[in-house]
C-alpha cells in the first residue's frame, strides 16, 4: 500500500471545499436545505474535475435521506494518486437552511483501500477525544466512571469537563446521567463532524464527543482525527431488525467496536473543511461586493500538520468556476 500523497494536495482539497462552501452559503438562512445541498454537490463535483487525484467515493452523503450526492463508487479527479474519498459537500444542511453555526463543506482522502465502507449501516454510536485521554475511551464503561477518569487525567473536577452531544431524543437518558455526574453538556442540532473535532482542537471547551450519529460522518471524522492525533471509536447502530440483518449480510459485525485505525487504516490521510456558517472551527463564507472570503481547516496526517487557510477570491472568478454560487 503506497503512502505517498504529496503535501500539495492539501491546497487542492481546500479549493474543493471552498467551492462547496461558497455555493452552499448563498442559501444560508433561506430555509431550503435541499437547494443548499445540491448547490454544494454541483460546485464540488465541478471543482473535482481538475483535482490531481484518481479518486473513488467510498463515503458519500445522501442515501439516508435521498438528498443530492456524490454517490458511492463515483470516480472523480483529473488523474494522480489513487485514493479513497469521504465527502460531505454540506455537513449541516439544516444548519444552513436555518442560518445556524457550524455548517461545513468537508472532504477527506486516504490511499486506495484504506477507508471503512459501512455498507447499509447508516448510524453508529461514537465517542471521540484528544490524545491526552485517547486510551480512556470506552463505549461500554459507565459514563459516570469515564467522566471521572477523564477529570482525573485532566487534573480537574468533572464539573470542569465539556461534552458535546447531538440533540436527539435517543440521547436524553445519557445526557441526564452526564449532567447528574456534573459535566457540562453542549447540545448541537446537527453537524457531528464539527462535534468530533471540538475535543481535538484546543480552545473549544469540549473534552469529549458522545452519541449516535451518521456512519459516514464517523469515517470523515476519523480521517481528520487520524491526521492530527486523538481517537474516535464507534459501533454500528442498526435502527431496525431489517437493517441489522442487512448489515450482517454485508459481512459487518454490529457488536464490534471500531477504532480509528479501522475507520481509516492509513496515517497518510488529508482532511479539509471550509466554513459555510461561522462556527467553532472556522468562520463562514463572507460575501462582499467584489470579493468572497473563506476559511478552511486543513489537516495532514504524514506530518500532523494543522493549518487554517484564509482565502480571498474574486467574485467574477468565483462565478465562472462555481456553478450554483448565486452570482
Amino acid at each position: 500500500m503506497s503512502e505517498t500523497l504529496p503535501s500539495s494536495l492539501a491546497l487542492e482539497l481546500a479549493r474543493v471545499t471552498e467551492a462547496g462552501a461558497i455555493a452552499a452559503a448563498r442559501w444560508l438562512g433561506r430555509g431550503d436545505k435541499n437547494a443548499a445541498d445540491k448547490a454544494a454537490v454541483d460546485a464540488m463535483r465541478d471543482a473535482l474535475e481538475s483535482c490531481p487525484i484518481s479518486g473513488v467515493v467510498v463515503i458519500g452523503e445522501g442515501e439516508k435521506d435521498e438528498a443530492p450526492m456524490l454517490y458511492i463508487g463515483e470516480e472523480v479527479g483529473a488523474g494522480g494518486p489513487a485514493v479513497d474519498i469521504a465527502v460531505d459537500p454540506l455537513e449541516g444542511t439544516t444548519l444552513t437552511a436555518k442560518g445556524q453555526p457550524n455548517a461545513l463543506s468537508t472532504f477527506a482522502i486516504a490511499p486506495r483501500g484504506t477507508m471503512f465502507n459501512p455498507g447499509p449501516a447508516v448510524y453508529m454510536e461514537k465517542m471521540a477525544g484528544g490524545p491526552a485521554i485517547a486510551d480512556l475511551l470506552d463505549l461500554d464503561r459507565p459514563i459516570e466512571d469515564l467522566l471521572g477518569a477523564i477529570a482525573e487525567r485532566r487534573g480537574c473536577a468533572v464539573r470542569d469537563l465539556g461534552v458535546v452531544v447531538l440533540d436527539r431524543d435517543r440521547h436524553m437518558e445519557m445526557i441526564g446521567r452526564m449532567r447528574e455526574a456534573g459535566a457540562r453538556v453542549r447540545l448541537i442540532p446537527d453537524g457531528d463532524v464539527a462535534g468530533s473535532l471540538m475535543p481535538i482542537r484546543a480552545g473549544t471547551g469540549i473534552d469529549l464527543l458522545w452519541g449516535v450519529g451518521g456512519t459516514p460522518e464517523g469515517v470523515l471524522s476519523a480521517a481528520a482525527i487520524r491526521s492530527v492525533g486523538g481517537r474516535i471509536i464507534g459501533r454500528l447502530w442498526p435502527r431496525t431488525d431489517e437493517e441489522r440483518a442487512a448489515i450482517v449480510a454485508a459481512g459487518l459485525d454490529v457488536e464490534r467496536v471500531l477504532d480509528t485505525d479501522d475507520l481509516v487504516a492509513s496515517q497518510d490521510a488529508l482532511f479539509a473543511a471550509t466554513g459555510v456558517s461561522d462556527g467553532d472551527l472556522v468562520h463562514g463564507v463572507r460575501f462582499g461586493a467584489a470579493q468572497v472570503e473563506t476559511q478552511t481547516i486543513v489537516l495532514r496526517g504524514q506530518d500532523r500538520a494543522q493549518r487554517v487557510i484564509g482565502s480571498t477570491l474574486d467574485v467574477e472568478a468565483s462565478v465562472r468556476r462555481i456553478p450554483g454560487s448565486g452570482y
